[in-house]
């Protein structure tokens, strides 16, 4: 029999008291109203255990009574299954799981995984969730934020990104498979779609692009895309790094060019094609103003090029694989080839000496024909 929560306009009419107003869903269980001052209130269920004992879990805010009572019956059938009635985060999980790879004696596993929960769950707003209100979608908005997609991530940070994602799910979901065995909760339906990025274990073969290639690529472009490749073909820079370029980051005396991205700021000296290049694309512009811009003046980004990029490569009959990046690409390929120092290299490109030695170390034993990135 109703006691007066079942629907709004009688819960209005309940005065406010600590005690919650209960409802009962079957023997043992009961789904609760807590009136407040305010006339708002809060969710609450009841489960008694085998030993009599009575078991409280706070639910929410619910604006209709069935909404709260699924919740109740959900929580009670989870406690019947063997699941603790306790509320357990998210970080406790993830701190449990450290601990069991302690005790069997894992340390080098266990400091990996706690490295990545220190920086991706703990403290963060997925640490604080119970683990029995942890959804498919929460997990996979948490994978797609660990994407390095912005203006200045090439393919291959991209391609990273997602394969340091998929370490980061794989230890995370070891923890949540431990929560499960250990019974804090019920199902594993939180979590068990939630799939690694594809095919981005080991490094794609980038496109390179011949002298010819490279001509028919610049002849096919608009002539503001065609300023902006040029310069990726004459720096080996990221295009988001040149998009951001001003007027007065190119120093004409000097031969000095400053660029700001991903991996901070840098001033490298560029050649002396790349100096005669900017300082005729920078001629008659005020400091501000973009070195290289759109036909309307604007910066260019990852939405303005894109499209147009793919439209040149078609015109251009250049293979499918080639993308902005494979210009990046071939001008480190080209500094590589023509002996210049992998240090050297690394500081023109803004990346590792790592980087540079373990993706394109191989060229070094290469012969070079062709120096000069763009004629």
């Amino acid at each position: 029999m109703s006691n007066g929560i079942d629907s709004k306009t009688k819960r209005d009419k309940l005065t406010p008291r600590r005690e919650p107003y209960w409802e009962i869903l079957k023997k043992g269980s009961a789904v609760g109203f807590r009136k407040l001052e305010s006339g708002d209130g809060t969710w609450i269920a009841r489960w008694r255990d085998d030993d009599g004992k009575q078991k409280y879990r706070a639910l929410g805010n619910f604006e209709r009574y069935d909404d709260a009572a699924k919740v109740a019956r959900d929580w009670v059938e989870a406690c019947e299954q063997g699941a603790s009635p306790k509320v357990t985060t998210v970080k406790e999980v993830c701190e449990a799981y450290i601990d069991a790879l302690k005790a069997e004696g894992r340390r080098s596993a266990a400091n990996d995984a706690e490295g990545r929960f220190n920086r991706l769950i703990y403290g963060e707003a997925i640490g604080k969730l119970a683990i029995d209100k942890l959804k498919t979608s929460a997990i996979q908005k948490w994978m797609n934020e660990q994407i390095d997609d912005d203006d200045e991530a090439d393919d291959d940070d991209i391609r990273r990104s997602k394969d340091s994602a998929n370490r980061n799910l794989a230890s995370f979901k070891a923890a949540l498979n431990l929560a499960l065995r250990n019974r804090l909760v019920a199902t594993d339906a939180g979590w068990k779609t939630i799939t690694a990025f594809k095919k981005v274990g080991a490094r794609r073969k980038d496109a390179f692009l011949s002298m010819e290639q490279r001509t028919a690529l610049l002849k096919a472009c608009p002539e503001d895309l065609q300023l902006l490749t040029k310069a990726m073909l004459l720096t080996g820079a990221r295009p988001g790094e040149l998009a951001r370029l001003n007027a007065s980051d190119f120093d004409k005396r000097l031969g000095c060019l400053t660029l700001r991205g991903k991996t901070g700021e840098r001033t490298v000296a560029i050649s002396t094609a790349a100096a005669a290049f900017f300082a005729e694309v920078g001629k008659n512009k005020i400091g501000a103003a973009p070195m290289l811009a759109t036909a309307y003046g604007q910066r260019w980004n990852k939405d303005a090029w894109k499209k147009t990029f793919k439209e040149a490569v078609t015109a251009a009959k250049l293979p499918d694989a080639v993308v902005m990046y494979s210009c990046r690409h071939t001008a480190i390929s080209e500094m590589v080839l023509a002996g210049m120092d992998s240090f050297i290299v690394a500081k023109l490109a803004g990346t590792s000496v790592a980087m540079i030695e373990t993706n394109y170390g191989h060229l070094r034993h290469s012969v070079v024909t062709t120096i000069n990135p763009a004629r």
